[in-house]
């Protein structure tokens, strides 16, 4: 496949949490099927946690004397996704394709354009302060730079329990609940009064992930939280957050850009491109059945420590086109070599192509041409060239 191509919004609503506690498995909720522009989420009645529909978020361009706006970054463009309860929602793509910018939205750190987010069937658009205060007792964020997100001032002890203290719990209380948290992401109680300069990268990792817990929250936006780690220390990271999604029935929206990560953590992975979704399916069914040229691409950029395997890389032509003035029609038609005219007049559909496991969940692409653009998926590719009995 050697060709020529080069490698926020609206939020759900959901119910406020009115006691600090993990999550139970809530009523079925039926997932409608959006038509239109932007496309849209569908699968059969399932427990979502959260529901994302045509989420948009726009930063305004200022100029001249008076400042006044003169263009839109169009940073999320009608982007639909759903997280299933429990799972962990994966999101790739390249830097700029806006996966931060859709996870502090969908927690209303970013207010959105356009569009709905729906947390346990409530629509966080709606809130008002008061209530967004309550509700995001279950949801929290992981921060990528966990030393600029941490107080230099303060001991860390402070910063792990800053929430408690907002929400009102006795000093004893958030004592008890920081000692408890650093203890269960490998650190001593005794860290609480240390400064977190005092500590390596993995450990203000860690510092970071107890903070997102001590609130006992259902769902986890993780953003990059393993980018600017070691690899030996990345392991660590994401051993502890698979443990401790075990233990407090958590669910992730786990961002990254690391293909390798992803394919680690993750049930089922989401490609964006430029502020729009490319491609949704289970973990499996992406790797091996990649749909979306974009995606293809990607894929064919993971490194393979086998010296006997080799690969055709597909490279990107040109650069990734400027949000602040998306081409029409497809995102990606100016660096895809299959586009025809038909990708630069029309915006493709959102829609599901059917997975090749029958008991898979929908695998929705966002592409005139899915059907045609099958290639060999990564696992099948190693097997094919060491032998059919090669582990992947």
């Amino acid at each position: 496949m050697a060709t020529n191509a080069n490698n926020v919004n609206e939020l759900d609503n959901r119910e406020p949490a009115d006691a600090i506690k993990p999550s139970e498995n809530g009523a079925n909720t039926p997932v409608q099927h959006i038509t239109g522009v932007g496309g849209g989420v569908t699968g059969d009645s399932t427990d979502y946690i959260m529901r994302v529909q045509n989420l948009k978020k726009y930063f305004p361009v200022r100029g001249g004397v008076l400042q006044r706006v003169v263009g839109q970054v169009k940073a999320v463009d009608g982007v639909n996704f759903d997280v299933r309860r429990g799972e962990t929602l994966g999101l790739v793509g390249e830097s700029g394709c806006g996966k931060t910018t859709v996870g502090r939205t969908v927690l209303r750190l970013l207010n959105p354009t356009g569009g709905n987010v729906l947390f346990e069937g409530r629509d966080l658009t709606t809130l008002n302060a008061g209530e967004m205060k309550k509700t995001r007792r279950n949801m929290q964020i992981i921060f990528q730079d966990p030393y600029s997100s941490l107080d230099p001032r303060v001991p860390i002890g402070q910063s792990v329990g800053e929430g408690l203290l907002i929400h009102g719990f006795s000093r004893e209380e958030r004592e008890q609940t920081v000692r408890d948290m650093l203890k269960r992401v490998g650190l001593h109680p005794e860290h609480a009064r240390r400064y977190p300069h005092e500590f390596s990268g993995g450990q203000r990792q860690r510092i970071g992930i107890a903070r997102a817990l001590t609130m006992h929250p259902s769902f986890i936006v993780a953003d990059e939280p393993v980018s600017a780690l070691d690899v030996s220390i990345q392991s660590q990271v994401l051993n502890i957050l698979k443990d401790l999604q075990q233990e407090f029935k958590l669910t992730y929206l786990f961002i990254a850009h690391n293909l390798s990560v992803v394919e680690h953590i993750s049930d089922r992975v989401g490609v964006m491109y430029l502020g729009k979704m490319a491609e949704l399916a289970d973990r499996d069914e992406l790797f091996n059945n990649p749909r979306h040229p974009y995606t293809q691409a990607l894929l064919s950029a993971i490194p393979i420590p086998d010296p006997r395997i080799r690969r055709d890389r597909i490279i990107l032509k040109g650069d990734v086109p400027s949000p602040l003035n998306p081409p029409s029609g497809c995102r990606f038609h100016t660096r895809c070599w299959l586009a025809q005219q038909i990708c630069s007049d029309q915006e493709p559909e959102w829609r599901d192509i059917g997975s090749e496991n029958a008991t898979a969940h929908p695998h929705l692409v966002a592409c005139h041409f899915a059907e045609q653009t099958k290639v060999k998926g990564l696992a099948n590719e190693i097997k094919e060239q060491l032998g059919t009995d090669t582990k992947v």
